[in-house]
């Protein structure tokens, strides 16, 4: 490997954990309040409501993916970042629109989704995004937040290099987030159909496993840190593409589902690790997705840097509340094992960032 790790004492472990809390954190806040300020002005009510709840509720989503602002070699951090908190703030908006609508409109959900393929490809006309939808008066806060992640894009020297690798991965989103929110009665048949036509390439997946993966944004946001290098290569796109999924972008969302396991099945919302057998079965393939999430961080560049995101992942969603509920706490400590020593250091942070309300 020609690129070697570079030895910032901030790029891993420690000091990145130091870096993240208090200089990145503060940065998500500001750039939150500013949606928020937003969406407060967002004159349907029921937009507003689901804007206004997706930032509040899912926070820790933009918090977390900020991370790769502090990815090695990246020139213009400001940039990255809020690339990363405007993508995501629509990623979780839009979610909770197809979730908490009572809308089942395959059609409606991928025309609103097209705020995602906007955001990235700069020659793009806007779409009208809410088109199919039900309400429709946001008050341009969508298109906002679209502007907003072109006009970040634009300021990253090799942004044009991984436009196709961004489009594949939100078309495969896209796909995910259009099937598994309709009917309950065929959401399960679309996913399956859709999964195995995809999944030749990933024998050692079940079609739930695949389809989580594609749900993750963390492979965006590693291209977004990377195109921010004059001196980015398609062979490394090829890389982040490789390493990234299904692994580490399975392990991410995954780890999301088994913590929200019992509130979705009392909401009636799919929830992917629901499909194991078992608790033993899903701490089995759980670990399977760290060994090889680990595998795919030796094989890239900075791979210290991936390690500690594995850790983090781990950390951060099992010092959750919910994974410490009695019928979870076993597989959540046999997880945390599984990730070692470096594992259980950041576990304790997290718990500790919890309970002075800096992760929520």
């Amino acid at each position: 490997m020609e690129k070697n790790f570079k030895t910032s004492k901030y790029s891993h472990g420690i000091h990145l954990v130091a870096q993240f809390v208090w200089k990145v954190f503060p940065k998500v806040e500001q750039e939150l309040n500013r949606w928020t300020y937003f969406a407060e002005k967002i004159p349907d009510p029921h937009l507003q409501a689901q804007a206004l709840a997706s930032i509040r509720a899912k926070k820790f989503h933009a918090l977390g993916g900020s991370i790769y602002s502090l990815y090695p070699g990246v020139t213009d951090q400001d940039s990255v970042l809020q690339f990363i908190v405007a993508f995501q703030t629509i990623s979780d908006y839009l979610d909770n629109l197809c979730d908490r609508a009572g809308v089942e409109d395959e059609r409606s959900f991928r025309q609103l989704h097209l705020a995602m393929s906007d955001a990235v490809n700069l020659e793009n006309e806007f779409h009208d995004y809410y088109q199919y939808y039900p309400y429709q008066n946001d008050l341009g806060y969508l298109r906002l937040l679209v502007s907003e992640c072109r006009t970040q894009l634009l300021k990253l020297p090799a942004h044009s290099l991984i436009l196709n690798s961004l489009m594949h991965q939100i078309n495969l989103y896209t796909d995910l987030q259009a099937l598994k929110h309709l009917n309950k009665n065929i959401r399960e048949s679309q996913l399956m159909s859709w999964a195995k036509a995809n999944q030749d390439h990933y024998p050692k997946l079940s079609w739930w496993e695949f389809s989580a993966a594609t749900g993750s944004t963390l492979g965006i946001f590693l291209l977004s840190a990377a195109a921010s290098q004059k001196t980015l290569t398609p062979e490394e796109v090829h890389q982040i593409d490789t390493a990234y999924f299904p692994w580490i972008d399975g392990l991410h969302i995954l780890l999301d589902y088994y913590i929200d396991a019992r509130e979705d099945q009392a909401m009636g919302d799919l929830n992917f690790t629901t499909y194991y057998k078992d608790p033993e079965h899903c701490q089995e393939r759980l670990t399977l997705f760290i060994n090889q999430s680990n595998q795919c961080n030796d094989a890239l560049f900075y791979p210290k840097f991936h390690q500690t995101i594995t850790r983090g992942l781990l950390a951060m969603y099992l010092s959750d509340s919910k994974a410490l509920r009695s019928d979870n706490r076993p597989t959540s400590e046999a997880l945390i094992n599984e990730g070692g020593s470096k594992t259980w250091f950041l576990y304790r942070c997290c718990r500790l960032l919890r309970l002075i309300n800096k992760l929520s």
